[in-house]
């Protein structure tokens, strides 16, 4: 636990406005994300770096890039998932198309999840009370964390800028295409403050927040998708957009993020004074005195947990099946020839049939997304553990093998369901646009489930981290970028086979169309088996918490 030294209340600056406290506070946050803040800002710089390098390499003539540009703009599909392209006779409007709006996503997720772990989540774990008691204003951690999510995007959005100009992108281009990140991440921050006060537990202020950056995201791909395109208007992410990065920059549009930021940062302060420390505006019910029978055993315990996150997870991967059956049909026009682009396509999703191994390259990625639901799920073992929750369930008949089997079988369930959802969204629509609904239904769900027991072998790793390791338990997270790099970059890369196979999903099948060995697939499966074994073993052999 990080400690410090606060200064008295008279010394403090800010104090008559409860901002006491704010710089020191927020020196603590940085501290804190240390590892969290640069991995996702080296993620996702590394992310624009390998995307205007490939359309460099891909794409090297005007005629290639406007043929791909007129192939995307003529797919609903596409536009839905990543909007129009603006310019297309550049690398960098294709580059600020490819990555504008999935960044200015991402880069909302990160500015959400700073915000509440130092608001919400310190609230929740009774931190906050601590620090109450000393020289701090009752705005201080609010401001102080909206100021450290403020740093990660400005950072991130100078970096991305910085990038692009050296790979010779136009300067104006690649600093109008920061902002629009940093101005997604400024809206999304005061999203997130303003759920934090309403929540009371940071679980729902994180799903309050993800909700509606998920509605803004889809909003943003209906309006691309279809006629109204007024629609973006209405979403932050569709502002990232209509900024126009490298394709005739907008200046005026990045007042509306700052607009509203501005708005729900004052709401957010104002609800801080409306209510008590550790309570949220939204009152949580109380429910039943007595548990039905239901819920009396560890196993619908769990699933009453996780069912929010579970579904809401698998409500998404649902819809990014459907949009990848759209567009697979119709991959070979987008591709419009090139070699290259043939190339990566079928190094990273096998030697085959093109929409085949864009679908084998699609499902991999979806095993990654995945596998992120399975470490989220697995660490939820943690924090039981670490708030508090554990000790009197195990006060009860309940074992904790038993208790952290029941948890497991519900991330195992839970990954079935997600990846279920996703070859049956693939394989219906694939198969309508195909006219061969019968034969690509139990293709696609087959090539689905095939990407299971890689997912689970990263399940278990984390569950050996849990058990071995408890407080190096979200390194789980650390083992799936490993993996996603491996994955996605190491064949674009021509990383050595031995490299890449440390790598569960490299072992994968790539289906639909690769060879269905179903040798490779028993392997990992023994192995997750073995990983999760060791783990509860050694968790039944520690302390707790």
């Amino acid at each position: 636990m990080t400690a410090t030294t606060l200064r008295a209340p008279a010394r403090a600056a800010g104090r008559g406005v409860g901002l006491a406290g704010t710089g020191t506070l927020m020196r603590i946050w940085l501290r804190r994300d240390r590892v969290m803040m640069p991995a996702w800002i080296y993620g996702l710089t590394a992310l624009v770096s390998s995307t205007v390098y490939s359309f460099e390499h891909e794409y090297d003539t005007p005629s290639a890039l406007a043929g791909f540009a007129r192939g995307i703009n003529g797919n609903p599909s596409t536009r839905a998932l990543y909007g129009p392209v603006l310019n297309d006779g550049s690398v960098a409007g294709l580059s600020a198309w490819r990555i504008g709006a999935t960044g200015a996503a991402l880069t909302s997720v990160m500015c959400v999840l700073l915000v509440v772990r130092h608001t919400r989540a310190e609230e929740e774990a009774g931190r906050l009370e601590l620090v109450g008691a000393a020289a701090v204003g009752r705005r201080a951690p609010l401001t102080a964390a909206l100021l450290t999510a403020a740093t990660a995007a400005g950072t991130l959005a100078a970096a991305a800028a910085l990038v692009m100009i050296l790979f010779g992108m136009p300067a104006a281009g690649s600093v109008a295409f920061g902002l629009s990140w940093f101005g997604a991440g400024l809206v999304f921050s005061g999203v997130a403050a303003l759920t934090a006060q309403l929540a009371e537990t940071s679980r729902l202020a994180n799903g309050l927040a993800f909700a509606v950056l998920g509605a803004s995201y889809l909003l943003r791909g209906v309006a691309d998708a279809g006629s109204a395109h007024w629609l973006s208007w209405l979403s932050p992410i569709g502002w990232a957009q209509r900024v126009r990065p490298c394709a005739d920059e907008q200046w005026a549009v990045l007042l509306l993020p700052l607009l509203a930021s501005a708005v729900l940062v004052a709401a957010a302060h104002l609800l801080t004074g409306r209510r008590d420390l550790g309570a949220g505006i939204i009152a949580p019910s109380l429910g039943p005195a007595h548990a039905p029978p239901s819920l009396r055993g560890p196993f619908t315990l769990w699933w009453r947990l996780q069912r929010g996150t579970t579904l809401g997870w698998s409500a998404g991967f649902l819809v990014y099946g459907l949009a990848i059956g759209g567009v697979a049909d119709g991959v070979g026009d987008l591709v419009n020839g090139s070699d290259a682009v043939l190339n990566d396509i079928r190094k990273m999703g096998g030697q085959q049939d093109i929409a085949d191994a864009f679908l084998a390259t699609a499902m991999g990625l979806m095993a990654l997304f995945t596998a992120a639901y399975a470490v989220q799920s697995v660490l939820r073992l943690r924090a039981e553990e670490s708030g508090g929750r554990l000790e009197p369930v195990l006060a009860t008949a309940v074992g904790r093998t038993r208790w952290a089997v029941a948890a497991l079988a519900n991330t195992v369930a839970g990954t079935v369901v997600m990846l279920t959802a996703t070859g049956l969204a693939v394989g219906l629509v694939h198969g309508a646009r195909s006219d061969d609904l019968a034969g690509q239904l139990p293709r696609q769900l087959g090539a689905a489930l095939a990407q299971l027991p890689s997912v689970w072998v990263v399940a278990a790793t984390t569950v050996l981290l849990f058990g071995a390791l408890p407080r190096a338990a979200s390194a789980g997270w650390g083992v799936l970028a490993v993996f996603l790099l491996l994955g996605q970059v190491g064949p674009l890369l021509g990383l050595p086979q031995a490299v890449m196979d440390l790598s569960p999903f490299t072992h994968t099948p790539k289906l639909p169309g690769g060879d269905a060995d179903p040798l490779p697939l028993l392997v990992l499966t023994a192995a997750a088996a073995a990983l999760a074994a060791a783990g509860l073993a050694a968790f039944r052999r520690r302390d707790t918490p």
